[in-house]
């Protein structure tokens, strides 16, 4: 393999390490941040289901992202990923959480426009689109679940210490299945560009399973998301766990639940297809933003309760990063590709 891909790959690994570090927070950061559970064991649980729903889950959503703008060469492939890292990761020395999956579609269409390609007007009506259906979708399924859950206790006499642990217990679970969702939905961001010059073999594990060339280069991508959870996801967490709205623990467990359900429904190419063949309207295979969907989940719990306890300063200052980064990744890859193609002599696009 040329060891030269590598080194642009590792724009996409840049991007992955500022998704770890970025969407962490709406994995566990309301579980972490209630102090129900320690950060350790929950980022342990999250790393291993983010490879998990990476590799096994996460060729549907590449696809669409691919369709947004089919980026040729692989030196502009390292800008499109680097450019919307840059752009995550600035707005992460705020400490706010911001859309990932915002950027790369900001830097795709910045490359797009400095290569003079047709950006598909469909395929990004449908992920921007999503970027209103997500939090909306996610703040009605958390409303369902709290009311679920308020009708539940006032019939349930369980002692209170034994629904304390059984609340620890279900953000772990809740947790697991959030990374899952992550990994699947939005590796697409990391390394999606990549895969068109994807130069891997297919990795064998014995007789128990074998990871075709594009699953090899999603488990890198998990890896480095990982590697972003453990170095740099704290300060984000303190911001998603303590200031957007004080909340209990089981609310916690309802916010990650519903962020969890939001992107497992827009990665399932099993739900698409089961749709598409029953002739209903389908849910479209995008990767869709966590931080809008655990965003809209915490609105939706703090207006049933009457709106009063939520942050709405911290979350107006969320709401403009979601704006501003993918200007941001658009304009700075189009300035970069300029000096790459010109002063490094690279090509950029075909």
């Amino acid at each position: 393999m040329d060891l030269s891909y590598l080194f642009y790959l590792s724009s996409g690994l840049f991007l992955g390490w500022s998704l770890g570090a970025n969407d962490a927070a709406n994995i566990f950061g309301t579980a972490v941040g209630s102090k129900m559970v320690r950060f350790s064991t929950i980022a342990a649980v999250a790393s291993v289901f983010v490879v998990i729903g990476a590799v096994f889950g996460g060729s549907g959503t590449s696809e669409t992202l691919g369709a947004l703008g089919s980026v040729n060469a692989l030196a502009g492939a390292f800008m499109v990923a680097l450019s919307a890292a840059l752009a995550v990761y600035m707005m992460l020395r705020t400490g706010l959480t911001v859309s990932t999956s915002q950027a790369i579609v900001g830097a795709i269409v910045g490359w797009n426009l400095y290569a003079d390609k047709p950006t598909d007007y469909t395929t990004l009506a449908e992920i921007v689109g999503t970027w209103t259906t997500c939090p909306l979708l996610s703040g009605m399924v958390a409303i369902i679940l709290y009311l679920c859950l308020k009708k539940w206790r006032k019939c349930s006499s369980m002692h209170l210490l034994t629904r304390d642990q059984i609340t620890r217990i279900g953000l772990v679970v809740t947790a697991a299945v959030g990374a899952y969702a992550l990994g699947a939905n939005n590796i697409a961001n990391v390394v999606g560009v990549f895969m068109q010059s994807c130069p891997f073999k297919p990795l064998h594990f014995g007789k128990l399973a074998t990871l075709n060339p594009h699953q090899v280069l999603f488990l890198l991508g998990a890896i480095a998301i990982c590697v972003g959870i453990w170095t740099y996801s704290r300060k984000v967490i303190k911001t998603v766990g303590n200031s957007l709205m004080r909340m209990s623990p089981s609310v916690a467990l309802i916010i990650v639940l519903a962020q969890a359900t939001v992107l497992l429904l827009f990665s399932s190419v099993s739900l698409h297809n089961w749709l598409e063949a029953s002739s209903l309207p389908t849910i479209p295979l995008v990767p869709v933003s966590s931080t809008q969907a655990v965003i809209g989940a915490v609105i939706g719990i703090g207006l049933i309760k009457g709106g009063r306890g939520i942050n709405w300063g911290i979350i107006g200052k969320i709401v403009t990063g979601w704006v501003v980064a993918p200007l941001m990744a658009m304009l700075i890859c189009f300035i970069c590709l300029f000096f790459l193609e010109n002063v490094f002599n690279q090509t950029v696009f075909m």
